[in-house]
C-alpha cells in the first residue's frame, strides 16, 4: 500500500452518524471534530430538513462558522420519474439551495420491485436524470448519483450511471456518489475516481454476514475489524487522484446509542489516517 499523506483526507459528518442532533446541533459537532464539512437529510424524522426558515438558519450558521454544506440526502426513488417526484425534486432543490448545500443526493428505486429491464429501464433513467438537470442547473446544484449495491437495486453499478449520464450530456451536473458499503456490495471492481463528487464510508464487521446479505442496519464506524476492505478502497481513490470529501455514514443504532458517537467518530478517524500512513 503507498504511504499517503493525512492531508489527502478532507473528512465530512452525513447527519446519519448521529440523527439525534438538530441541524444546528450538526454543526458543532462538526466543528468539535475539527470537521469543515457536514451532509444533512430529510429522512432522519424530527431532525430532517424540512423548511425554508431552517435551511437558511442553517445557511447563515455554516457561513459563520467556516463549514460547507455537502449536500440534501436524498431524492428518492429518484429514477421513478412521475409528478410526485418532479414536486419532491423542486422542493428539495429549493430547500438544498436555502441551506447553500453543493449538491442534492440522488438514490435509485431499492425495494425490489421490477423496474423495465434493458433499453426500457436506460431510457427511464435518461429521462430522469434530464428532468433534474432542468431543475438543478437553476439553483447551481450538482446531483451526487449514488448506486446501491443491494441486490433488490434498481441501480447497482457506476458504470450504468455513468453512461446515463454521458447519454445526457450531463458530466457538468452530475457526479458520481461513491459508497463503500454499496461499492462492496454490488462486487464492483472498477473505480471512477475523476467523476467522483462525493464518497460516503461505513463499515461492517460482522463475520457471519455474507456480502449480499448485508443491509444497513449492519453499518457501523470504519476500524480494524471493517470487512468492507474501505482502506483499500480509500487507498486506490487517493492515488487515482481523488481529492473530495469523505463522509462517514454509518446507519448502525449500535453506533447512534453509544455515550459519547463523535468521540467514536474521532477514533475511526485516526484510525484511517494511521492505516493510510503506513
Amino acid at each position: 500500500m503507498s504511504h499517503l499523506s493525512p492531508d489527502l483526507l478532507r473528512f465530512a459528518l452525513n447527519h446519519m452518524v448521529c440523527p439525534s442532533l438538530t441541524p444546528l446541533a450538526l454543526l458543532d459537532a462538526a466543528a468539535s471534530l475539527c470537521v469543515d464539512a457536514v451532509e444533512l437529510r430529510n429522512d432522519i424524522g424530527d431532525n430532517s430538513l424540512t423548511n425554508l426558515e431552517q435551511a437558511k438558519a442553517v445557511n447563515a450558521k455554516a457561513a459563520a462558522m467556516g463549514i460547507e454544506i455537502l449536500s440534501v440526502n436524498a431524492l428518492y426513488p429518484f429514477n421513478i420519474w412521475n409528478d410526485e417526484r418532479v414536486a419532491q425534486a423542486k422542493e428539495l432543490a429549493h430547500l438544498a439551495a436555502a441551506c447553500g448545500a453543493k449538491a442534492l443526493v440522488l438514490c435509485p428505486l431499492n425495494d425490489g420491485t421490477q423496474v423495465d429491464p434493458g433499453a426500457s429501464k436506460d431510457k427511464e433513467l435518461r429521462r430522469a436524470l434530464q428532468a433534474l438537470k432542468e431543475i438543478l442547473e437553476p439553483h447551481g446544484l450538482q446531483g451526487y448519483v449514488e448506486p446501491l449495491g443491494f441486490p433488490v437495486s434498481s441501480l447497482r453499478f457506476k458504470q450504468e450511471a455513468l453512461a446515463a449520464i454521458d447519454a445526457i450530456d450531463g458530466a457538468d451536473c452530475f457526479q458520481l456518489l461513491h459508497d463503500t458499503f454499496h461499492h462492496r456490495g454490488a462486487g464492483e471492481q472498477r473505480l471512477y475516481p475523476q467523476r467522483t463528487g462525493l464518497i460516503h464510508i461505513s463499515g461492517v464487521e460482522d463475520p457471519a454476514l455474507s456480502f449480499t446479505d448485508m443491509l444497513d442496519g449492519d453499518r457501523v464506524l470504519v476500524g480494524p475489524k471493517d470487512r468492507l476492505g474501505n482502506i483499500e478502497q480509500l487507498q486506490q481513490m487517493l492515488v487515482a487522484g481523488y481529492r473530495g470529501p469523505i463522509s462517514f455514514e454509518p446507519f448502525s443504532e449500535t453506533v447512534w446509542s453509544l455515550a459519547d458517537p463523535l468521540n467514536a467518530v474521532k477514533e475511526s478517524m485516526a484510525y484511517i489516517r494511521q492505516a493510510l500512513a503506513q
